[in-house]
């Protein structure tokens, strides 16, 4: 991780996939933002603010991450991780790296560069140039 910001104004690209919301100049580094929200199909439903952006480097590149809001940035330790559910052959749950857990909450952890494919890294490339 980079660094976590408000969501600023973006500029939208046409022709992207409803996730890529747009792109936006962070430094003079051109960041395209994805929404997990849309990225994992659970629909734009209501936001109590514009959302948070978590800066990433991912193979390479600096991705930003739409996310409803940040609480904490923790460490755990490898005692406080269980290995991921498996959900059937339907779904795919590579990019689950296991639940961990912290002060009786269950935290979801998510290996990013595999949630994102190939192609999908492919085309914020293009986007990004």
């Amino acid at each position: 991780m980079q660094e976590i910001r408000e969501h600023d104004a973006l500029t939208r690209i046409a022709n992207a996939p409803d996730f890529i919301k747009g792109v936006v100049n962070l430094r003079g580094v051109i960041v395209p933002i994805v929404d997990l929200r849309l990225r994992f199909r659970l629909g734009t439903g209501e936001r109590a603010s514009a959302g948070v952006v978590i800066v990433l480097n991912i193979a390479n590149r600096v991705i930003g991450m739409l996310v409803d809001s940040v609480s904490d940035v923790v460490s755990l330790a490898a005692d406080d991780v269980r290995p991921a559910p498996r959900l059937g052959t339907t779904l795919d749950t590579d990019y689950l790296l296991g639940i961990g857990t912290l002060d009786g909450r269950m935290l979801i952890l998510l290996d990013i560069e595999r949630l994102m494919s190939a192609e999908e890294l492919g085309l914020i490339e293009r986007l990004a140039a």
